[in-house]
């Protein structure tokens, strides 16, 4: 059976946590270069992930637009970390 949009939100919420280095953010610093910033892109992912957390311990129900946007996103900050040398 395939998962709901809330469901589904959660387990790709999950996945982002895993891959990306978020509990690294104290170790991730300005370099000064501003074209990729990986401070920046960590806390804007993380940001959306505490948002998309809250909204659904509050009851709102995402559809396969916001599924899309999240693992777009974060599918973009994958890829800049790991050119960054981020990623293990």
């Amino acid at each position: 059976m395939k998962p709901n949009t809330t469901q589904a939100m959660s387990e790709l919420i999950d996945q982002i946590k895993t891959t990306l280095p978020l509990d690294q953010s104290e170790t991730i610093t300005c370099t000064g270069q501003c074209k990729i910033c990986p401070e920046k892109l960590v806390e804007f992912i993380s940001m959306e992930l505490e948002n998309w957390e809250y909204r659904l311990e509050n009851g709102d129900v995402p559809n396969f637009k916001d599924l899309n946007k999240l693992a777009k996103s974060s599918l973009k900050i994958h890829k800049a970390l790991d050119k960054k040398g981020l990623i293990d």
